[in-house]
């Protein structure tokens, strides 16, 4: 199998030089999208192409991840002032400020418990935020592991990458947590994503490679994939529901595709330059990617046996 994709255009936001850095599909069907310079969130119709941008308590807040929660509303990391934020479908926002200070959290996602969880790259721990507000911490068992993105995982537990410890984390719900060291030493992971397959797909930012993660009874199996440059950065991941696994490179401009079966392609952005970051499909199956550095581009996707 192997696939290419169409441009559709690039979606220009109202405030210029926002930063868009990850999107998410909301549970109203539209897709979310933090603005990491602007401290703001931005909200974009599918249907329309129409763009609102809802302004955060604080323009230096440095959203950065977001996820649809189990309450309806979306919930996202504030690298910089060290809160979870929150934002419902109308666009009303509020944070929540976590203990200690200037943990950076980053990566979060929804919990099978019912919670959202995050990483704080900064103190080396693992947060778990219910709806009502309530904080816990986990610390992880190793020295400035830089916890980045999380994902949960098809067997009720919570993936996530360490970036300098050079490993893939899980941990449950009860906070019982497992490192699985990667083979290439360097591989500094980052992005993470579930798979339909039950498998876990990670980009290998310092390695230029893309990871796949299996589980079975001979235990954790990990499968890396070369691409075509090692130094071009790949950042995030998104998987289709054709298991594919696309990604974004930042260092070279481009977004790209692995197959399970390990064939990669490429495809270059308008300019080198747009820096892509976080990518998603959205319901009718279009994938958008933040630009950093320009807007968020929209493109089709084709498959071919």
């Amino acid at each position: 199998m192997t696939t290419s994709v169409s441009p559709l255009g690039t979606l220009t936001l109202p405030t210029a030089g926002s930063g868009p850095y990850a999107l998410a599909v909301g549970p109203d069907g539209h897709l979310w999208c933090t603005l990491v310079h602007a401290g703001r969130i931005a909200r974009l119709t599918p249907s329309s192409g129409r763009v609102e941008e809802f302004a955060l308590d604080s323009p230096d807040c440095g959203p950065t991840l977001v996820t649809a929660g189990p309450d309806g509303a979306l919930w996202f990391t504030r690298y910089r002032d060290h809160r979870i934020g929150r934002i419902t479908v109308d666009g009303e926002t509020r944070s929540y400020a976590l203990p200690g200070s200037a943990g950076g959290p980053y990566g979060i996602a929804a919990g099978p418990d019912g919670a959202l969880w995050f990483t704080l790259t900064n103190t080396n721990r693992i947060g778990r935020i219910g709806t009502d507000g309530e904080v816990r911490e986990f610390l992880l068992p190793c020295e400035g592991g830089f916890p980045s993105f999380l994902t949960a995982g098809p067997d009720g537990a919570l993936w996530f990458t360490l970036n300098q410890a050079n490993a893939i984390g899980r941990i449950t719900v009860s906070g019982e947590i497992r490192l699985h060291p990667l083979p290439t030493p360097g591989a500094a992971p980052v992005g993470i994503a579930a798979g339909w397959d039950g498998s876990l797909w990670f980009a290998e930012i310092g390695a230029g490679r893309i990871g796949r993660l299996t589980t079975g009874r001979a235990g954790v199996e990990i499968t890396e994939f070369a691409l075509p440059e090692a130094d071009c950065r790949p950042h995030a991941v998104a998987v289709a529901p054709d298991g594919t696994c696309w990604f974004t490179e930042w260092a070279t401009g481009r977004i790209g595709s692995v197959t399970p079966d390990g064939m990669i392609t490429e495809h270059p952005l308008t300019h080198r330059n747009r820096e892509p970051h976080g990518l998603t499909f959205g319901p009718d199956g279009t994938l958008y990617v933040a630009e950093e550095h320009s807007g968020i581009s929209r493109w089709e996707v084709h498959h071919a046996a």
